[in-house]
Formats: structure tokens, C-alpha cells, sequence
């Protein structure tokens, strides 16, 4: 068993086996999302966030965790007074931030990832449509106020805390599992927010006020960590994976190119030539990035014609290489037309893998 000292002298972190549990002396009142006991506000000592182990995660125990959390919770001697929320990440990497302004203090932990440690798995974009099968992976968010919100404070932190979740998954550009869009979170995402009630009331919650930016900065830092945390998940990881997270995987992208005989190219062959050449990976993923906005309709009314635009983008990366002269391919621009990607990464593409032979061949002669 570990502890850790949360806000407070009466308020700590336990970590015993496979459940992370906060216990107060003194009841807290919550408000939450949390599957056992959650919703309205509750007033309780003990606030639970109980790893489902591999061994358990069938069927039955999705559709009824009760008794799970339940027989979890009786290792703290406790009754079924305790808010529980369950997760499939291994709560011993739990990330955890606190900060104190004046007499107003926050501590957040958080929990992130599936049973195999990828955040990923189950990612999701709040209003897109959803088809799953299976609900492991979830971020959970435990925030404790060593102070006296109001209960409508209370209401607005609990929006605050997701907008910090979001504005975490944003910086690590998580993508959701279903779309490919920027995650909001994940299917199965639970938070509870906790009150000593100590001090004068605290009437606002919101990002600008004094709670809100402890609970956003807090909530934004753990949830980070958490996320990092898990090992298949990293800020730094490939080109590979981040064009796989959009749904456009190499394997499509050189299936699309392939259409055209003159750019056919292999797996392989392209992973290599983003792989080995930042240049040409850095522009793919602007490519990428512009074609996001395409998409949304960001794009501002002065670029005109975006296929025009697009190809001028991809023609003029390969113009400015020295030293490389580019073949003109096809004989006809509709010649393209068959290739089923977006403007400015179709565009790209096309030149780069017209240029990539040219530019190897140029390096074996110096």
C-alpha cells in the first residue's frame, strides 16, 4: 500500500493494489459522473477508482460492475456509501497535480489508458457517430477542493474539468477512433469533483475564475501525464501512427497513389520516404492540417479554387528542392482525378513521390 497527502492534513491518496482510492476524515461533498453512487450531490468519505484486471474483463462484468466495485471496496473496510468509478488502466500509473492560491487549494489525479496502455483504443469526438462493441479505455478524473464552492460552483467546475480534459487531449493531438477528428474524450470517460466545504463560498467555477484556473490547470496537467503515461502513446510518436490516427494509414495512401502507374509505390516505400526525409513528413502533416480545415470550412474565402490552391502547394515544394528535376508524369491533370484523397495531401503526395527518386539519385552523386 502507498499514500499520498492530498489538500489538507485530513484528506490522502491510497494506492492498494489494484484500486485508487482518496479517503477523507471528514465527509466530502461530490458532485460526479461516477458509475457507483454518482450523480447529484452526495456526501461521503471515500472516493474509489478501481482497476478492472485483465482477468476480469468479460461481458458480464461491463454489463453489471457492481459487485466488483463493491468487493473492491471492502478492502478499505468500507460500505457502499463510497462513489466508485472503474477503469481498464493500471492505476498505478495514475498522474496526479495540485496547487494552492491563498486559503484555496486543488489536488487532481487521473487515470487514462485500456488494459494494453493505449489511450487511443477508444478515443472518441462528441457528436460524431459512435459504433462500439466493447468499452475498454477511459479516462477518469478525481478533483479534490480544499475549500467551499457553492453547489451551482460546483456545477461549473465540473465543466471546467472537461474542458481541461479536452484541451489535454488537443495537445497530444489524440484522434478519435471512430472518425479520425480531434478526441473529446473517450466512451467511457467519469469525473468527480470533491468539496471539504471549508472556508467562505466559493461562488464561481468557470475557467476565469480563481477555482477555475487551479481546477483547468490541475485537471490539464494530470490528465496529460496520465495519457503519456501509457507506454503504446507518446507526444513524439511516428509519422506512421499520427497519419494512421486520421484514418489515412500508409497502406491507403500508397493504395491511392497506386492508381495512377506512373506513381505506384509500395508500403514500404513510402514509410521509408517519410521516415527517412523530416522535410517530406513535415509537409504531409501540414498537407494534412489544411485539409482539416477544408473540411470544417476554415478555409479563408481569399485562397479561392482549394483544388487550384492545393495543387500550386504540392508543385511548389518539389520546385523549390535544387538540384532535382521533377518528370511530368501523367499526361493529363485528370489523369489524378482516380486518387481518393484530400486536396492538399493528394497534392503533396503525388509530388513527393515524384520527387523522391530524383532527390535519391542526386544524393548518390555526391
Amino acid at each position: 500500500m502507498k499514500q499520498f497527502p492530498l489538500v489538507g492534513n485530513s484528506v490522502k491518496l491510497i494506492l492498494k493494489e489494484n484500486v485508487l482510492a482518496v479517503l477523507s476524515e471528514k465527509p466530502l461533498t461530490t458532485i460526479s459522473s461516477a458509475f457507483h453512487n454518482g450523480g447529484g450531490l452526495k456526501n461521503t468519505k471515500a472516493i474509489l477508482n478501481v482497476e478492472v484486471l485483465k482477468s476480469c474483463s468479460d461481458k458480464s462484468l461491463h454489463d453489471n460492475p457492481e459487485p466488483y466495485i463493491t468487493d473492491s471496496a471492502k478492502r478499505f473496510g468500507l460500505n457502499e456509501s463510497f462513489i466508485g468509478m472503474v477503469t481498464a488502466a493500471a492505476v498505478e500509473n495514475f498522474a496526479f497535480a495540485s496547487k494552492k492560491v491563498g486559503e484555496l487549494a486543488v489536488s487532481v489525479i487521473s487515470t487514462a489508458a485500456d488494459n494494453e496502455g493505449n489511450t487511443c483504443n477508444f478515443a472518441e469526438s462528441a457528436g460524431e457517430t459512435i459504433n462500439v462493441q466493447e468499452n475498454e479505455g477511459t479516462i477518469n478524473i478525481i478533483v479534490v477542493i480544499d475549500g467551499n464552492p457553492t453547489e451551482s460552483c460546483l456545477g461549473g467546475t465540473l465543466i471546467t474539468v472537461t474542458e481541461a480534459k479536452m484541451a489535454a487531449l488537443r495537445e497530444l493531438d489524440v484522434r478519435s477512433r471512430f472518425s479520425g477528428d480531434e478526441a473529446t474524450g473517450t466512451v467511457t470517460d467519469s469525473i468527480v469533483v470533491a468539496k471539504t466545504s471549508r472556508g467562505v463560498p466559493v461562488v464561481y467555477g468557470g475557467p476565469a475564475s480563481e477555482l477555475g484556473q487551479l481546477v483547468g490547470y490541475c485537471t490539464r496537467k494530470a490528465v496529460k501525464e496520465a495519457i503519456t503515461k501509457a507506454n503504446e502513446f507518446m507526444p513524439s510518436r511516428s509519422i506512421r501512427d499520427r497519419l494512421r490516427e486520421r484514418h489515412m494509414s500508409i497502406e491507403k495512401l500508397s493504395l491511392e497513389l497506386s492508381k495512377v502507374n506512373y506513381l505506384k509505390v509500395n508500403p514500404q516505400k513510402l514509410a521509408k520516404i517519410l521516415e527517412t526525409e523530416p522535410v517530406f513528413a513535415s509537409l504531409v502533416l501540414a498537407a494534412v492540417k489544411m485539409d482539416e480545415d477544408v473540411k470544417k470550412g476554415l478555409i479563408p474565402a481569399e485562397f479561392g479554387d482549394i483544388e487550384a490552391v492545393s495543387e500550386r502547394f504540392g508543385s511548389l515544394f518539389s520546385q523549390g528542392i535544387k538540384g532535382v528535376k521533377v518528370s511530368n508524369g501523367a499526361k493529363n491533370k485528370s489523369d489524378f482525378e482516380v486518387i481518393d484523397l484530400p486536396p492538399f495531401t493528394k497534392n503533396v503526395l503525388i509530388n513527393i513521390v515524384k520527387t523522391a527518386p530524383s532527390k535519391e539519385k542526386t544524393e548518390n552523386l555526391k
